[in-house]
């Protein structure tokens, strides 16, 4: 989850009238972000998931685990990224999330 922009690691008071500004209505904005939040989540499960899968030993015992110095980095590396409902709110303030309503979608049928 390289990202170039500066989001966040910690929660921040918004402004929930100028968060549901794009849709006008806090529940569809909750609802868009928690879909995101949700999306980016599963991806960085994905994305450690397969990291770790290197270290992965049938014979690892308590000891061996415990001295693994680079899995432990790894660990350390995605405790330390902002929190995907933080990157969420991130990228729904700018612009960056594209979402469509379905009762749009039925009127144009």
């Amino acid at each position: 989850m390289a990202n170039s922009r500066k989001i966040p690691v910690n929660t921040i008071t918004r402004d929930l009238c100028n968060l549901a500004e794009p849709t006008k209505n806090i529940y569809e904005t909750v609802v868009i972000l928690s879909k995101r939040a949700n999306q980016i989540a599963i991806a960085e499960k994905k994305e450690l998931t397969r990291k770790l899968e290197d270290f992965k030993n049938d014979r690892d015992t308590m000891e061996e685990v415990f001295e693994n110095r680079e899995q432990i980095e790894i660990s350390k590396y995605y405790e330390r990224q902002p929190k995907p409902a933080l990157v969420a709110i991130s990228e729904f303030e700018n612009g960056e999330i594209y979402y469509r309503m379905a009762k749009e979608d039925s009127k144009e049928e």
